[in-house]
């Protein structure tokens, strides 16, 4: 509310765009609360933690909440398994060398460059989002498909009256640009250094449900400020072994799973966040050499 009391005191003003990575910011703690709602970290009931999930994730972000759960329950399920985990399925990136040996033309193009376009390519992740979230509630099967669609609508027309009504038309555009762009940027941070470069497992590994959930999951060192900036998913581990865990709770259990998991032999990984960052680019450079070395052979 304070941003938009400050667009509303700041009208028709320049300074009132500088107000858009704010509220990119505020977008994005959002959409962590919408993810600890449908975890039911905050209410324990199906109804009450859908009503929540309905008004922070469809009204306020225009993200799809039955689309968005059924996505990231099958990720959830099996992670970094790359028949059944959406979140490594090939598209505009590859996390896979043999999906990548199959893409050609434009997509290879792509896949070879990934790493240096990542981070410019999350500028678009938002948007990529709401379109996702438009075609769930386009076609049959989701539960409160037709109040979903309402409160998407609602959301584009309330969000059209605030850019309209108080900025002029090429602020608004600016306004646009910039929100939605850091919205994506920031979503795409928070959640690539969890799982990005961890090991697809072997078919012994992937049937232990503990190791499942350790072994392909990685957690971000920090304290307090980093639970808040990345919203409890740098305690990525603990979330996935327990993901109905309240997220103060994370940090506290996290010693006791560090040492559990130690005392078996089981991989911890853990990394600084400009670490994890570095290991996921490299995966993805990786991932890209061999479209890069048949572009040299073709070449020459």
């Amino acid at each position: 509310m304070a941003v938009v009391a400050g667009m509303v005191l700041l009208r028709d003003s320049w300074w009132a765009v500088a107000l858009a990575p704010v509220f990119a910011i505020v977008s994005t703690q959002i959409a962590f609360f919408s993810h600890d709602a449908a975890h039911r970290q905050i209410v324990r009931g199906s109804r009450p933690a859908a009503v929540l999930c309905l008004v922070f994730g469809n009204l306020l972000n225009a993200l799809s909440y039955g689309w968005w759960v059924a996505k990231h329950n099958a990720h959830h399920a099996h992670p970094n398994d790359l028949e059944t985990d959406p979140d490594v399925a090939a598209g505009a990136f590859v996390f896979d060398a043999d999906q990548a040996g199959a893409r050609r033309g434009a997509a290879a193009w792509l896949t070879r460059h990934q790493a240096a376009l990542f981070f410019p390519m999350l500028t678009l992740e938002a948007l990529n989002l709401r379109v996702s979230s438009v075609r769930a509630v386009l076609r049959p099967g989701l539960r409160y498909r037709k109040t979903e669609a309402l409160l998407l609508v609602v959301h584009l027309a309330l969000y059209a009256a605030l850019l309209v009504s108080t900025l002029t038309l090429g602020q608004a555009a600016v306004f646009f640009v910039v929100h939605q762009a850091l919205f994506g940027v920031y979503l795409g941070c928070s959640f690539a250094p969890s799982h990005k470069g961890m090991p697809v497992l072997t078919a012994e590994q992937g049937a232990d449900p503990m190791l499942r959930q350790v072994l392909t999951s990685r957690n971000v060192r920090g304290g307090r400020a980093v639970d808040l900036a990345l919203g409890g998913l740098n305690l990525q581990i603990e979330h996935h072994l327990f993901p109905s865990m309240p997220r103060p709770n994370l940090r506290r259990a996290q010693p006791v799973i560090e040492r559990h998991c130690r005392s078996r032999g089981i991989t911890y990984a853990e990394a600084t966040l400009p670490e994890t960052y570095g290991l996921a680019l490299r995966h993805l450079h990786q991932v890209g050499a061999p479209l890069r070395a048949r572009a040299r052979s073709d070449g020459a």
